[in-house]
């Protein structure tokens, strides 16, 4: 009995403590939230704030977006098109590197896999240049693509998915091969469904690392009509005018796409992460 009610004590603890962490985490989001229903005049002046006086609060700020601001929802729009674009091919690129560097045994396998370990380690920084170089060779400047082609086959998702797929049992492709499946069969039929969890957790992490991204879109996107949201909204604050009043309404706005795709992949999340960070 004794060791029953210390473990209930414990969870409860864990519990409350871990609640008191994820609110603290939160209040950056509860301040952006609060903000979003002041007038203008009073983020000028005070700032974001927890403070809230219902005397003022309105939604005018949204209002104004979903009537008045077609640019907004042309960003909205172009994200969705990148983000799913890159969850998408980033997916279906990279879990068939990593098979392939996990289950296949081929000349140059460990070489191939210690440069991706390499290119993993070089900043995004030092290889926009060159790429840059090859979006205009190609004529694909302001185009999605642009934009999507680098984080297809990124390497942290080839490292991810080649860790997960090592505890593979490889006696699935030896029956499957035995019944005349060909290799492609064998991936798509019955290793890319084992590859669930690990297909969710990289889901989320290329979605969040795609809709947030900001930089490599600055610089392969020229048209306002085909900006994503952190270029078009980092486009309200200039030195003529800043609407804070519709940046933070439309920052909060863009936390739904992410929230929605957590909540979807989330029961599959802490399983992808954990299985791939222990097969090895």
């Amino acid at each position: 009995m004794k060791k029953e009610k210390n473990n209930i004590g414990l969870k409860l603890a864990g519990n409350i403590g871990f609640s008191l962490i994820a609110l603290v985490f939160l209040f950056p989001i509860i301040g952006l939230l609060i903000s979003s229903f002041r007038p203008s005049a009073d983020l000028m002046r005070d700032g974001i704030t927890f403070a809230i006086d219902f005397s003022t609060l309105n939604l005018d700020n949204y209002m104004y977006i979903f009537q008045q601001a077609p640019s907004y929802w042309s960003w909205y729009g172009n994200s969705l098109i990148v983000s799913g674009l890159t969850i998408a091919l980033s997916l279906f690129f990279s879990s068939m590197v990593g098979y392939a560097l996990a289950l296949y045994d081929f000349k140059g396998r460990n070489l191939f896999f210690v440069l991706v370990l390499l290119i993993l380690m070089i900043p995004f920084e030092i290889l926009m240049l060159p790429l840059y170089k090859v979006m205009v060779a190609t004529q694909l400047v302001d185009t999605y693509f642009a934009v999507v082609l680098p984080l297809i086959v990124a390497p942290i998702a080839v490292f991810f998915f080649r860790q997960y797929a090592l505890g593979l049992p490889k006696e699935l492709m030896d029956a499957a091969r035995i019944d005349g499946s060909t290799e492609y069969g064998i991936f798509f039929k019955i290793m890319f469904p084992l590859m669930g969890p690990s297909l969710a957790a990289m889901a989320i992490l290329q979605g969040l690392t795609s809709w947030n991204n900001f930089l490599w879109p600055l610089l392969v996107l020229r048209s306002n009509d085909m900006f994503t949201l952190p270029i078009g909204l980092a486009t309200l604050l200039t030195p003529y005018g800043n609407n804070y009043d519709v940046l933070i309404a439309g920052s909060v706005l863009t936390i739904i796409p992410i929230v929605l795709l957590f909540i979807f992949f989330q029961r599959y999340f802490v399983a992808g992460l954990t299985s791939g960070g222990v097969k090895g």
